[in-house]
C-alpha cells in the first residue's frame, strides 16, 4: 500500500480506550490501522475514521432509511451505532454492539445492510485493508482497478489549482501530464479516462490532472515541502499554466 504522506498514528492509548469505551466489535485489524496510519482516505473512496458515537445520533430522526422485520435494525437503534467511516458520497460505515458486523448506511438507498464479509474471520494487523476492499465489491458488485495508497490527514497539507488555457500552441491536459512523468519521475501514477493522479514522496502528495475539465491543474502537498512545491509550480507554469487565485 502506498501511502501518500507522512502518517499521523493515533497513539496504542486512544485504541485501548475506544476498545473498552463500548462493547462493540470493530473489524479485524481497524484499531491497529489507526494506531499505524491515522485517520485518512483509502484509494479515493473510504474515509477511515476513529469511532464516533455521536455523528449518527441526529439521523434516527431523520427517517431517511426503511426499517421493516428484516431490517438489521431499528430506527432508534441509529442512535446507537458507532461511525467508523465514511465515503466520498456520503455513505456511512458503522458498527453496533447488538449486531456482529458491519453496517451500511447508504446515502442513495432506503435500506441498511449488515455486510458479511470473509475477512472477520482473519486476526492479522494488516487485514483491515483487505476488509475495505470486500466492503467495495459487495457494494459495487466489482473490485477497484488499479494501485493501493492511503492519504492520511496530516493537517499540513496544502494545495494550488491551476489553468492550463487552451490553445494552438498548449498541449492538451494528457500531453502535460505524460510530459510531467517524463521530466520529473513519480514514485505511483494512477490513469483513468476522468484524471491522472501522479504522486511524489518528496512533496508528500500529488499533482492531479483532471481530464474531466479539461484544464485544471491541482498540487497537493505538505507544507514542510516548500522546495519540492516550489519547484513543481515553477515546471507547471513553464509550460502555459496559471494559478487560479
Amino acid at each position: 500500500m502506498y501511502i501518500v504522506s507522512k502518517p499521523k498514528p493515533l497513539s496504542g492509548v486512544q485504541c485501548q480506550e475506544f476498545a473498552s469505551e463500548t462493547p462493540a466489535v470493530y473489524p479485524p485489524g481497524y484499531l491497529r490501522f489507526l494506531q499505524q496510519f491515522g485517520e485518512g482516505t483509502y484509494t479515493g473512496w473510504m474515509n477511515v475514521q476513529q469511532p464516533d458515537p455521536e455523528v449518527l445520533q441526529p439521523f434516527a430522526e431523520y427517517g431517511l432509511w426503511e426499517h421493516d422485520e428484516d431490517g438489521p435494525i431499528t430506527e432508534q437503534q441509529i442512535a446507537e451505532c458507532i461511525a467508523i467511516g465514511t465515503t466520498v458520497d456520503g455513505d456511512f460505515l458503522a458498527v453496533h454492539p447488538k449486531i456482529f458486523g458491519l453496517l451500511w448506511l447508504p446515502r442513495h438507498s432506503e435500506y441498511i445492510q449488515v455486510l458479511p464479509l470473509q475477512a472477520w474471520e482473519q486476526e492479522e494487523d494488516s487485514v483491515y485493508p483487505l476488509v475495505l476492499d470486500e466492503i467495495y465489491r459487495h457494494v459495487y458488485g466489482s473490485s477497484q482497478e488499479g494501485p493501493v495508497y492511503y492519504e492520511p490527514w496530516t493537517g499540513t497539507r496544502s494545495h494550488l489549482f491551476l489553468r492550463l488555457p487552451s490553445g494552438p500552441d498548449s498541449p492538451s491536459l494528457p500531453e502535460l501530464a505524460g510530459m510531467c512523468q517524463t521530466d520529473a519521475s513519480p514514485d505511483l501514477i494512477i490513469e483513468t479516462p476522468h484524471a491522472c493522479h501522479l504522486f511524489y514522496r518528496h512533496l508528500g502528495g500529488y499533482i492531479r490532472f483532471n481530464y474531466a475539465y479539461g484544464q485544471e491543474v491541482a498540487i497537493f502537498y505538505e507544507q514542510d515541502a516548500q522546495k519540492a512545491f516550489a519547484d513543481m509550480e515553477q515546471w507547471l507554469l513553464s509550460k502555459g499554466c496559471r494559478a487560479i487565485s
